[in-house]
């Protein structure tokens, strides 16, 4: 059940990822060019991370509860950023629908429901969460480095051309804040959840 479970959220994510490749390769016309474009967001990065992962558990190869406990918590940023700062930005429809609604909240409901059921259980130190907001802060040095030396920002809560670098500056240590917070009641929730595996591999 636990691989047959990692299935499906690998195939949400990796069905979002190809859908989404197909609609940015249609105005790109280059495979490069397409794939550079995209691993400009959070958002492909991660649903790219917890796809490969949820992968390898299907296959019965070992992820570590650490890395589990943080892909769940990467891709469930990824499910609230977008509800409270995104969703009103635009209006996709037709494949752009579906596309938006795989990698913004099914891959993360998915993935926290096989969190909570699934993965290796008490298994989470209580440091956890320092380690865990290492990737969304390398993300937004590397989001940011990019758009200063092209101008094109992934996010309009980090674009400091428009909003300068103080107001970008406090957006993003809210969002590494709340990340942190999160991740202690996901390490919290860890420690007396009865759900899950008793062993972990890896």
């Amino acid at each position: 059940m636990p691989r047959a479970a990692a299935a499906l959220v690998a195939l949400i994510c990796w069905v979002g990822l190809v859908l989404q490749f197909s609609l940015s390769f249609a105005g790109q016309h280059d495979v490069v060019a397409t794939l550079w474009a995209l691993l400009r967001f959070f958002t492909i990065i991660t649903n790219l991370l917890v796809a490969i992962a949820m992968t390898l558990i299907a296959i019965e190869r070992p992820v570590s509860p650490l890395v589990l406990g943080g892909l769940a918590l990467a891709i469930l940023l990824v499910g609230i950023v977008y509800a409270t700062l995104l969703a009103g930005l635009e209006h996709p429809a037709g494949l752009a629908a579906l596309v938006n609604n795989l990698l913004h909240r099914l891959s993360s409901i998915a993935m926290a429901l096989w969190w909570l059921f699934f993965a290796p259980r008490a298994r989470l130190k209580p440091n956890a969460p320092l380690v865990w907001v290492a990737y969304p802060v390398v993300y937004f040095a590397y989001a940011l480095a990019r758009g200063h030396f092209d101008g094109r920002y992934p996010y309009p809560f980090i674009d400091v051309g428009k909003i300068g670098w103080v107001q970008t500056a406090l957006n993003a240590g809210g969002i590494a804040l709340g990340f942190v917070l999160v991740g202690y009641a996901l390490v919290w929730t860890d420690g007396w959840r009865p759900l899950g595996s008793k062993r972990a591999k890896g």
